[in-house]
């Protein structure tokens, strides 16, 4: 029987009635994205429409999915609530700390060791409060809920933002920070801006050498990386209908990199099929009964330009693939243009390692299509010319894979297969490399590749690709080669010529599996105590942060004036730190050491304005909180794009900022900020961002009538003795406000739990 099955029965039994009374109040045929959104309204029946992009919405997803990194400073905060049990199904996935070294087994073994205060600690805190832990190896939180808890028509959080890849099931799937999710396992409404709605409709079929990875890949190229800010990405036509499953997990996944909400495709034939294969068929007869609540009305696909905010259009039949990168996701090259740019940018042409796997290409499907390259690399007596990993999206993909053969032929072409977890994809990756600083190049069927986020290696081109694609450039071991027209070289001398990949949606003797790696909580957790040791150097129980005192904020030093690009890598960086994330003291040491100084050009080195002298950003900012003084940092466009982790708003708290200011946020990241009671501002006029200087001590005027819409005035004060004044922007709204004066949307949660 599927999890949670109860639940699901009650979404479609009301799922009707809900839209109906909805399409009364709105008048007029939805969209697939509203329809899901007003069915897990919280505050009850609609009165009236929102306004997509304006209106603030609460509402009650069906479930919460949380991933061991950011599962600890989750739990860790809602150990504070005071609740007995989570009110909403909720689950632990142990994926990000096995780090990529020699092989699955090892590489597993290894971490079960180095990390076991961690997971003893999950699992307890799971336990105790009734939430599903699934352990180390059983694989990627994405690939595991898509195969064991994503249904049509439902509503997710998780804390991660590749969670959207549920999308791929038909669930809306959006990543949050810990707040967030402690909000909704506590009982809370789950506020979201309504997004708006962009459309994208597939028409043709993918054939030949192109993937479901090359629809997102044009997109991001279409959309930039944050042109989906804001918004939710809706695939349809007969082109969406036509992808598997698992293909559209691929496509809704990697919209986090274009700053989407979340992506999603309509039910059908493709869904059902998979659920069939997951042991999952109440589930998708259920789904049957109210399939047409599952899609969008009709009379939208008929004009979808009347009801999307923005259409796109895409001819399977004559995408090409693409290879997105260097350095940004969304820099995105058509195979037959990428050649091209190689020479004319002069990146390094050897591939030095392939990489397949990660939450976004690791299904059966990703694995039969690689593998038919590498069979035919196997009968053409080729070998990977470069190193060459193969990462399986979990235990049930893997098993299945290994029994029908697949993975050893990886290993023929001297592939190495890693352990059902994140790995390299999000820098837990040992890498072989006699200088970690050198110029190279790698590729990937991963999501990201922001500089230093597979290796740490700021000099590392990482490019992005399908798998199919990456395995037969591993064959080759340059970027130059072009699989679909260009010969190889075998071991005879001979030049022999790659054929098209072939893929199997589903395995034709069904999944199989020894075990699943899942352990169900306690049925009495009053009893289970959890135990945080207070020397541990992994976790530390957390302190409130102080409320906020009535007064504007005077005398704030610059910390950093950030240059450029500043992912969540730059602000807290992942890789070796993932195992500080239980302990916001010691992950607060790696504070914004990835971001560029505006002043100097450099990472990790700024002014002391204190005593004159250059330090490291965390160093300084203890000293700066150490001697009183509060601070802030400026920073760019699109501030703190990519992953969800909560981490990049704690450390600055934590470390006594006060104020991150910049040009543009994005969606995550500000939501994280104003949770932990930070002021995220934006300048109204981005040109003044010039204006801040690097000696400059800087006033926030306004707050004491801090209101929703009401602009707030920055003051610098130079060097000089000069000064420079201008209004500021912020999106808070009322419950913003509250957290903000409680000094953390925790503190407030927790208050009000105490009546």
């Amino acid at each position: 029987m599927p999890f949670n099955i109860d639940i699901i029965k009650a979404v479609y039994a009301q799922v009707a009635q809900k839209i109906s009374a909805v399409k009364e109040v709105v008048g007029r045929p939805l969209t697939l994205t509203e329809k899901i959104l007003y069915a897990h309204l919280y505050d009850g029946p609609l009165t009236k429409a929102y306004e997509r992009g304006t209106s603030y919405v609460n509402f009650a997803p069906d479930r919460v999915a949380l991933q061991d990194v950011t599962a600890q400073m989750a739990l860790l905060q809602f150990m504070q609530v005071g609740k007995s049990k989570t009110t909403v199904p909720t689950t632990v996935h142990c994926d990000h700390l096995i780090q990529a070294e020699v092989g699955a087994a090892q590489d597993l073994k290894k971490s079960l060791h180095t990390n076991k205060e961690v997971y003893d600690f999950l699992a307890s805190v799971a336990s105790k409060y009734g939430i599903g832990f699934w352990k180390p190896g059983a694989g990627i939180i994405h690939q595991v809920v898509l195969e064991n808890y994503a249904f049509p028509g439902g509503m997710m959080i998780g804390t991660d933002s590749h969670t959207p890849n549920a999308g791929g099931l038909g669930m809306l799937a959006i990543g949050v920070g810990g707040a967030d999710a402690v909000d909704v396992m506590a009982g809370m409404p789950w506020e979201l801006k309504f997004p708006k709605v962009i459309g994208v409709k597939l028409t043709g079929k993918l054939n030949g050498w192109t993937a479901a990875k090359d629809v997102i890949l044009k997109v991001a190229g279409i959309l930039t990386v944050k042109g989906g800010t804001g918004a939710v990405i809706e695939y349809f036509g007969e082109g969406a209908d036509n992808i598997s499953c698992t293909g559209k997990g691929t496509i809704c996944n990697m919209g986090a990199e274009i700053g989407a909400t979340t992506s999603i495709f309509a039910y059908g034939e493709k869904m059902r099929a998979y659920l069939m294969a997951t042991e999952r068929a109440p589930i998708a007869a259920e789904a049957d009964k109210v399939k047409e609540h599952l899609r969008a009305d009709e009379a939208v696909y008929a004009n979808p330009e009347k009801y999307y905010d923005l259409l796109i259009e895409i001819n399977l039949s004559a995408l090409e693939p693409h290879i997105n990168g260097p350095f940004t996701p969304d820099l995105a090259w058509p195979i037959t243009e990428f050649v091209k740019a190689v020479k004319k940018e002069k990146w390094p042409q050897r591939i030095e390692v392939g990489l397949i796997g990660s939450c976004t290409n690791s299904s059966y499907e990703d694995i039969t299509r690689a593998a038919s390259i590498a069979q035919q690399a196997v009968d053409k007596k080729l070998k990977a010319q470069s190193e060459f990993t193969v990462t399986p999206g979990s235990e049930l993909v893997r098993y299945t894979a290994e029994r029908d053969g697949l993975l050893q032929l990886f290993e023929k072409i001297g592939g190495v297969v890693l352990a059902n977890a994140c790995g390299p994809c999000i820098g837990q990756w040992s890498r072989h490399s006699s200088d970690p600083h050198r110029k190279n190049t790698i590729i990937t069927s991963f999501n990201r590749n922001f500089a230093r986020r597979n290796d740490g290696n700021p000099h590392t081109h990482a490019f992005v690709a399908s798998p199919e694609i990456v395995t037969a450039m591993a064959l080759a071991g340059v970027l130059t080669f072009n699989p679909l027209v260009d010969q190889l070289t075998n071991e005879a001398g001979e030049k022999v010529q790659l054929e098209a990949p072939q893929g199997i949606e589903l395995p034709v003797h069904g999944f199989s599996v020894r075990e699943r790696g899942y352990q169900a909580p306690a049925n009495d957790g009053s009893k289970i105590n959890v135990i945080v040791n207070p020397t541990s150097d992994r976790l530390q129980l957390l302190k409130p942060f102080e409320h906020w005192d009535g007064k504007d904020f005077k005398g704030l030093k610059l910390l950093i004036k950030v240059k450029g690009k500043c992912t969540t890598d730059h602000i807290s960086m992942a890789g070796p730190w993932l195992r500080y994330r239980g302990h916001l003291d010691n992950i607060s040491n790696n504070l914004l050491m990835g971001a560029v100084n505006a002043f100097n050009d450099t990472t990790n080195k700024i002014k002391n304005q204190l005593t004159g002298e250059f330090g490291e950003v965390s160093t300084t900012a203890r000293a700066y909180k150490a001697a009183g003084r509060g601070t802030i940092v400026v920073g760019g466009d699109n501030y703190g794009e990519g992953s969800s982790r909560e981490h990049a708003a704690m450390e600055p708290r934590h470390m006594g900022v006060k104020v991150v200011l910049v040009q543009s946020f994005a969606r995550i990241h500000e939501v994280n900020l104003k949770k932990q009671g930070m002021l995220a501002l934006t300048f109204t006029n981005p040109d003044d961002y010039s204006k801040v200087q690097e000696d400059d001590t800087i006033d926030i005027m306004g707050l004491a009538a801090f209101q929703p819409n009401r602009p707030l005035t920055v003051i610098l004060h130079h060097r000089d003795s000069s000064k420079a004044a201008f209004e500021v922007k912020h999106s808070y709204n009322e419950t913003h406000i509250a957290w903000f004066k409680a000094g953390s949307a925790l503190n407030l949660l927790k208050k009000q739990n105490q009546y």
